[in-house]
């Protein structure tokens, strides 16, 4: 094994979405991560599961006392371990906190639900687009006059939950190695959905930000920081906040119009937009990436995922892989001395069985 966490062993109950997501966080990154997988498990395993990559696959009942005892054995050699049941279940099976943490006192317990393990929604059931409903970060994406947009599962499944799980787990796991004391992590995906906003609340406070969709610096409410489409129907993004990355847009799109010289007069910006639109509708989006990119515009053609595998960038930093045929993004962050890799493609459930509890001494 190679990476950061090489050494680290973590449990890791089958879910769907951001759960496993973490998983592969954590394994692209070197930990031994383990997946229990019940006798009717949906997962197929094979390449096209990349978020289920890099770890081994052991089938437990967990309905039958023997396997949940064979999972406690588990939990016991474990740093840490994640689920995401909704409150309550594993308690109901003989795996909550209170047992899992006497028989391992530096477990580190990671739990993460859409609403958290207590409030008033916590037993209710929902999806991504729910739970960043609920934090407001949903109603500020979008245009005016139109239904707010879903961000696919940025927000909410992955980085208002799976990124701050991982986050999470990883500082428990430092302070029980400090202190001997493990822990529980209730992860909330409306929690992390709203503390990924933090910098709009500041803004919010310093009267930098209207609470009006598509009226702001970073909504698509500035003309210098938005999406415009091309003569071909393509799209570009420019993102010119800075002065002088303005002035080399104006430079670099010709624009003398002298009502764009008060780059931060709210006012005129719908107007503006509407007059670079119509600039920006001259040439395609080819015609435009060979004249800004590369330069401090702060400029990028928006990209369709097979021409996102393509990019020279992209293909120079090897930001997506191939594995068994099948196009994925790679480990990340980057390490100079302990790279992550990914190890093998999603196991089928059970796959790895006997191999785990010889692995991890215990015996079946």
């Amino acid at each position: 094994m190679s990476g950061p966490l090489s050494g680290i062993k973590v449990v890791e109950f089958e879910a769907i979405g951001p759960g496993p997501f973490c998983g592969m966080l954590l394994s692209d990154l070197g930990a031994d991560v383990i997946r229990i997988d019940g006798p009717r498990s949906r997962s197929g395993g094979g390449a096209k599961d990349v978020t289920g990559r890099g770890r081994r696959s052991i089938s437990l009942d967990l309905k039958n006392p023997d396997d949940v005892e064979t999972c406690l054995k588990l939990l016991e050699k474990a740093d840490a371990m994640l689920e995401g049941y909704r409150p309550g279940v594993l308690e109901k099976l003989g795996l909550g906190p209170d047992v899992v943490l006497t028989r391992n006192p530096k477990l580190v317990y990671g739990r993460m639900t859409g609403w958290g393990q207590f409030g008033p929604l916590a037993k209710a059931a929902g999806h991504d687009l729910n739970y960043i409903a609920l934090t407001g970060a949903l109603w500020a994406t979008g245009r005016q006059g139109e239904p707010p947009a879903p961000p696919l599962n940025l927000i909410g499944d992955y980085g208002g939950g799976a990124l701050y799980l991982a986050f999470g787990l990883l500082a428990g796991v430092i302070h029980a190695r400090a202190t001997g004391e493990g822990q529980v992590i209730d992860v909330a995906m409306t929690d992390g959905a709203a503390s990924l906003t933090s910098m709009f609340w500041g803004m919010r406070a310093s009267g930098m930000w209207q609470d009006a969709r598509d009226a702001n610096l970073l909504d698509g409410g500035a003309h210098f920081y938005d999406c415009y489409e091309t003569s071909d129907g393509k799209w570009v993004s420019i993102g010119s906040i800075e002065p002088q990355f303005y002035a080399l847009l104006l430079q670099q799109a010709k624009i003398t119009d002298p009502a764009f010289q008060n780059q931060f007069d709210r006012a005129n910006w719908t107007a503006l937009s509407e007059k670079i639109a119509a600039i920006f509708k001259t040439k395609t989006r080819d015609e435009w990436t060979a004249i800004m990119e590369g330069t401090d515009v702060c400029f990028a053609p928006v990209l369709s995922w097979e021409e996102a595998a393509q990019h020279p960038h992209n293909v120079a930093r090897q930001t997506f892989v191939e594995v068994e045929g099948v196009t994925q993004p790679a480990p990340a962050p980057r390490f100079s001395k302990t790279p992550g890799t990914i190890r093998s493609v999603s196991p089928k459930p059970g796959q790895h069985s006997q191999d785990i509890l010889a692995d991890w001494g215990i015996s079946s």
